[in-house]
């Protein structure tokens, strides 16, 4: 994945998590985006990812889900989304395609999930014992 900008809580977590993945990205931080709710998240997006083509979010759950979960309309629904509804633990990444020209033009129902990944799917020793 390429992104344009990061975007992210200025949470500690966030930061030594940011720092150890090594993007190469300078992380627009924003207080608003510390356990933020969807709409919150939306707000800070449509406000600060300027002209970016792609941009990576990362902050905390509920929010992220929750967001997630609102961008995708039913019509979209897949079985990435299906995984999503159902578990969204700390580590998750979570690709979206958005139906917009502009991040002021987020809103609601206007993406699709292409990818998914869960600490898990990625190291079984990290997921619950099946």
């Amino acid at each position: 994945m390429r992104w344009d900008a990061l975007l992210a809580s200025p949470a500690e977590r966030v930061k030594a998590t940011l720092e150890a993945a090594g993007l190469g990205l300078a992380p627009r931080y924003d207080q608003r985006a510390y356990l933020a709710d969807a709409a919150t998240l939306l707000d800070v997006v449509r406000e600060k990812a300027g002209d970016a083509d792609a941009v990576l979010l990362s902050g905390h759950n509920p929010g992220l889900q929750d967001l997630l979960l609102e961008l995708v309309p039913p019509a979209n629904e897949n079985d990435l989304f299906d995984e999503a509804s159902v578990k969204f633990p700390t580590a998750t990444f979570a690709v979206l395609e958005l139906a917009i020209d502009d991040w002021a033009d987020i809103d609601g129902e206007c993406g699709k999930l292409v990818h998914f990944a869960r600490p898990r799917d990625l190291d079984l020793e990290l997921g619950p014992e099946h």
